[in-house]
């Protein structure tokens, strides 16, 4: 390799273990996140700019490195080769000036080396290759492991490339694609509640138990007749064990914002009208999808999150108060 360090993140996503109790009518079906953890990505939706192909060998390698996260895999194939799609020297043929070769940029005697010390799975040339996807990206995997990930990242990272510039890269570019991947594998559907952690999983989970009680102004629950659209927040993520603010405005400043332009998270909350006076909250599923509850004379209910003249503000994280 040439000095290319392999670095870790702290998994984004975490898998939700059990199906959680239904309050009514949702069910967990996968959350997304490092298969290491048991969890699901679906590479067969867009991920960002990943190519099918090599989403699926970056989930596949990270689960011979207990701990590790596909998305770190991914990183680096990103900024090594842009997952394979580099035309420079050495990607697919031959070595550019420092010696490396192949999609994850390995040094012959270092590939070499992580092949005589582990058993690359079937699937790829015979005998293994560098330039081969499959055999670069579980060598990658097990180079983290053999460098202290995940437990000592920054070392793994630095034994694969020695600049602070690179891990910091990997690392946001990582965090990146957790994010694309927990917004694209969100459902939108009440019966495949996908989310990214378990406190989000709990909020979808009982909003979408609370499907058909109608709006009730400033109704906190059945005990009232019904929700009013922050009653309905507020309940769900107490349901969480998060405790939110009253009213949509509140809930709005108490925060944390998801940054403009970043991908929206199943969880999040999503706001409407100016910020001085914020009007409507609902609550983000996935998939262009939110649960809510209105306005007078109609009942909580899955509906797009976008319409025209929405007045849509932003969107908060509650999830990531928790201690997860």
């Amino acid at each position: 390799m040439a000095s290319k360090a392999v670095i870790g993140v702290i998994a984004l996503l975490v898998l939700v273990p059990v199906l959680i109790a239904a309050a009514g009518k949702g069910a967990v079906e996968a959350v997304l996140g490092s298969t290491s953890n048991g969890t699901i990505v679906n590479c067969g939706t867009p991920i960002a700019d990943i190519p099918s192909d090599y989403c699926a060998l970056y989930v596949q390698a990270s689960a011979v490195c207990p701990g590790l996260d596909w998305s770190i895999l991914a990183a680096i194939g990103k900024i090594e080769t842009d997952h394979g799609r580099s035309n420079l020297p050495g990607v697919h043929s031959g070595e550019n000036f420092a010696g490396a070769g192949g999609p994850m940029q390995f040094l012959h005697a270092t590939f070499n080396g992580v092949v005589s010390r582990h058993t690359i799975p079937p699937g790829g040339a015979n005998p293994p290759s560098r330039y081969n996807p499959h055999d670069a990206i579980h060598a990658a995997a097990f180079y983290l492991c053999d460098s202290g990930a995940p437990g000592d990242l920054y070392k793994a990272i630095f034994a694969y490339n020695h600049a602070d510039w690179y891990v910091k890269k990997v690392l946001e570019q990582a965090e990146t694609y957790s994010n694309a991947a927990a917004a694209a594998g969100g459902a939108g559907d009440c019966n495949a509640i996908q989310a990214p952690n378990a406190p989000a999983a709990a909020a979808i989970n009982y909003a979408c138990g609370q499907r058909g009680l109608p709006y009730v102004w400033g109704g906190d629950g059945p005990s009232e007749g019904g929700f009013d659209c922050s009653g309905l927040t507020k309940a769900a993520y107490s349901a969480a064990g998060i405790n939110l603010p009253r009213t949509a405005h509140t809930q709005y400043h108490a925060g944390p914002r998801v940054p403009a332009g970043q991908p929206l998270l199943p969880g999040d909350l999503v706001f409407y009208g100016p910020p001085s006076k914020v009007r409507h909250v609902g609550l983000y599923i996935g998939a262009g999808k939110m649960i809510h509850a209105p306005t007078f004379g109609e009942r909580v209910q899955i509906g797009s999150y976008r319409w025209n003249r929405d007045g849509y503000l932003g969107a908060t994280r509650p999830a990531t108060s928790a201690e997860l």
